[in-house]
């Protein structure tokens, strides 16, 4: 089995001090008592949980132009005087369908290769990722995929159309009202957008949906529309291990949350983990497989507020005992992320507390919502600092909405060429998993940053000096960067991956980014009366 950065990194600290234990999980039981066979649970229950988490339908790329959740939107702007019981029908005979189509495709073929592919990712993530990372070189040092490219780059210089111009220009006349105006230049950005093309179209693919949505006043409807959609589950699993194989945005955040951990049990024997927004559980697989190499009595984990809880801690379940682990706490906190505090934890007085985010707070309400109280987010900040964990850990976006559209239309524009500038140099352009990653998995949020306005702007990502001056003022205090995590990291990345990643500290700031754009910020917190270690 390779041995990954990580587990460099443990030896050293095993060296120091007395090894701490290894997992165990101990899943609250079900209604009819029964504790027994969560060992052995099957990826049958997994999928569904991911099928319902995804909420989207297999995709073709003729749906990527005139969506027709936006033609539904037109048609429905034009007669607003629908019957509310026709629709509620039409709703509930809507989901049935979908439940139907759910459980048929639990004995797919496609299935099959899903529970395959959650297996790679949550047992051998590590070595899923250098198989990956090494077929996209193979990829693109192919004769074909370079005589392509610069073909395509020769077609790119003699079109002499500025795309990004006609998107700031778009975007300016919607917020100045100039419909007309919006309405031409939207169809031009049309005829040049394409979901296969350069850096450009490919970001105006990605926009224009998000354009439309707005400039037919239907963004949150839209919003809501793409929601309902599925997206088939292979498809999702795809896109998502390309990403990890393309880059090391991922790789760096969650060795980064990894390390972190093992650094703050130094000489201790119980771990209590709170995490916000666990996802699909992914980023715990490799803390799993470090501590089932452990000796000693064995740590607790214990989840925040999630949902789905049964078929999240069923796979985290399974993880654990095929890694070895006796057993393990799995603890969950059914609550709004701003109503969670130390009460509900059950803290043990000798277990070390942390507490993690991982590119979770960018969807916590902020003071543009919440302008006459204290807004969701500097809640959340706050009861993290009344918890007092051992260490807070924040990986965050580094991206700001802005107070007005067209600020915050430059600044995502800009972000989101960026990153489809890095796939670019790592994918293959003809991949269909790209596709799919830029255009369904990176274009959501993209839609709603540019469709939505007000309670409906659900991505609202900030700068990390901008977290920075939040977290301080909720009483945290940041910690220096431990000098051997960053150095693994960094080598990790100069060693991997594409010269032009970028990754630096600021201040006490972990950096990644790319072409000298940082894109993501990592950092670890304290409570401010609390002496550091």
């Amino acid at each position: 089995m390779a041995t990954t950065p990580e587990e460099f990194f443990i030896k050293g600290l095993m060296e120091q001090s007395q090894p701490s234990p290894p997992f165990f999980l101990d899943l609250p039981q079900k209604s009819n008592g029964r504790s027994e066979g969560y060992h052995h649970v099957p990826n049958d229950m997994m999928l569904p949980f991911i099928s319902r988490v995804l909420l989207e339908d297999d995709i073709d790329d003729d749906k990527l132009n005139d969506h027709p959740a936006l033609l539904q939107m037109l048609r429905e702007s034009n007669n607003h005087t629908g019957d509310k019981k026709r629709n509620d029908r039409d709703n509930h005979m809507e989901e049935q369908i979908r439940t139907s189509k759910a459980a048929k495709r639990i004995n797919d073929p496609e299935e099959n290769c899903a529970n395959e592919m959650l297996d790679e990712l949550m047992l051998r993530a590590y070595e899923t990722c250098i198989k990956g990372m090494e077929e996209l070189r193979v990829s693109m040092d192919n004769k074909m995929e370079k005589e392509n490219r610069k073909k395509f780059n020769k077609a790119v210089k003699d079109n002499v159309v500025d795309i990004r111009t006609l998107l700031i220009s778009c975007a300016q006349a919607m917020a100045t009202n100039n419909h007309m105006g919006a309405c031409e230049l939207l169809k031009k950005i049309k005829k040049h957008a394409s979901a296969t093309g350069d850096v450009t179209q490919r970001v105006a693919q990605c926009f224009t949906k998000g354009l439309e949505a707005r400039l037919v006043g239907t963004g949150s409807q839209l919003w809501q529309l793409l929601m309902a959609e599925r997206l088939s589950i292979v498809e999702f699993l795809k896109a998502y291990r390309l990403y990890f194989a393309a880059c090391c945005f991922n790789k760096v955040a969650l060795s980064f949350s990894t390390m972190t951990i093992f650094h703050a049990m130094v000489g201790k024997r119980k771990l209590h983990v709170v995490d916000y927004g666990m996802h699909f559980g992914f980023q715990w697989a490799g803390l799993l497989r470090l501590l089932a190499s452990r000796e000693g009595d064995q740590p607790e984990l214990k989840s925040c507020p999630a949902e789905r809880i049964e078929e999240l801690g069923c796979r985290l379940s399974k993880c654990a005992h095929e890694f070895g682990l006796a057993s393990f706490k799995f603890h969950t906190i059914m609550k709004k992320w701003e109503d969670v505090r130390i009460e509900d934890l059950n803290t043990d007085a000798d277990e070390v507390l942390v507490v993690n985010d991982l590119f979770s707070f960018n969807t916590l309400m902020d003071e543009s919502v919440f302008f006459d109280r204290q807004s969701p987010r500097d809640t959340v900040l706050n009861n993290i600092n009344k918890m007092r964990p051992d260490v807070f850990i924040q990986s965050v976006l580094n991206c700001s909405c802005g107070s007005s559209f067209l600020t915050r239309f430059r600044e995502v524009m800009s972000y989101y060429i960026a990153i489809f500038d890095m796939l670019d140099a790592t994918t293959p352009r003809e991949s269909e998993s790209r596709v799919v990653l830029e255009q369904f998995v990176l274009g959501r949020p993209a839609l709603n940053i540019i469709a939505c306005e007000g309670p409906d702007l659900v991505e609202r990502p900030e700068k990390y000096r901008q977290w920075q001056v939040r977290n301080q003022r909720a009483g945290l205090r940041q910690l220096p960067l431990k000098s051997r995590i960053v150095e693994a990291v960094k080598d990790t990345v100069r060693k991997h991956h594409h010269k032009d990643f970028l990754i630096c500290e600021d201040g006490q700031w972990l950096l990644q980014g790319w072409m000298g754009r940082v894109l993501f910020a990592h950092s670890t917190w304290v409570a401010q009366d609390t002496s550091s270690q």
